[in-house]
């Protein structure tokens, strides 16, 4: 894992992931379990290599999606695992969905996501809340609980980018954003993290490949005069 010596846009990032699935064939499913391969594998470094207390508080999307596969992939290490939904599961779909079902099938311990679940027992607390999709402020529970999160920042690892942060500015979206220890990100930094207050949310940031073709990364650059 080495940084890419370009940062992507939101919309980047949109049209890296359309044209690896439309014109490459790469099933979505592919690269979401190679990014979660990857975020299980930094999760445990981080953990020292020993089976830990992890808390993975997952979201809706794709980003949750990661987070539900990355759990089951520390499981399988021997981590005692705790998924913490934030939303109702029956929002889930798409790739996320094929992940939900499979942790309900190795029944995997499961909670809701709210202030009273995020405790400092969890050795690790994995961020899978929002990706670069996000780009309004979060408010109600969600809101609460990343708040809540904070106070163990030390322990957080967030999943492409800390939720609440805006993927093109670097600058939170509103006052509920995550302030990780180390973040992992995938294909390459986000356009933001060139901010230099996105470091205050992100962390130590580590680059991840996760499958997309070099010509799809390259088309993409060049459409954009980059």
């Amino acid at each position: 894992m080495s940084p890419a010596p370009f940062r992507l846009t939101r919309a980047q990032v949109r049209k890296i992931d359309r044209i690896s699935i439309e014109k490459y064939h790469i099933p979505g499913i592919v690269l979401m379990e190679n990014a979660a391969i990857h975020g299980a594998d930094f999760a445990w470094k981080l953990l020292d290599g020993m089976a830990g207390d992890v808390h993975i508080v997952c979201g809706g999307g794709n980003n949750g999606g990661d987070g539900l596969s990355i759990a089951r992939h520390l499981h399988n290490r021997g981590c005692r695992v705790t998924i913490l939904l934030a939303t109702d599961p029956s929002h889930f779909k798409g790739d996320a969905l094929i992940n939900w079902q499979i942790a309900q099938a190795m029944e995997l311990d499961v909670g809701r996501a709210e202030p009273c679940a995020i405790t400092g027992r969890a050795d690790l607390i994995i961020d899978a809340l929002f990706g670069t999709g996000l780009a309004r402020p979060i408010n109600g529970a969600m809101r609460d609980t990343i708040l809540e999160m904070n106070q163990w920042r030390d322990n957080i690892l967030s999943i492409d980018l800390p939720s609440g942060l805006d993927c093109d500015s670097g600058e939170p979206l509103g006052p509920a954003c995550i302030r990780a220890a180390n973040t992992i990100t995938f294909v390459a930094e986000k356009a933001g993290f060139a901010n230099p207050t996105a470091r205050h949310y992100t962390g130590h940031v580590t680059v991840a490949d996760i499958g997309c073709p070099r010509e799809v990364i390259d088309e993409v650059l060049q459409s954009d005069g980059i």
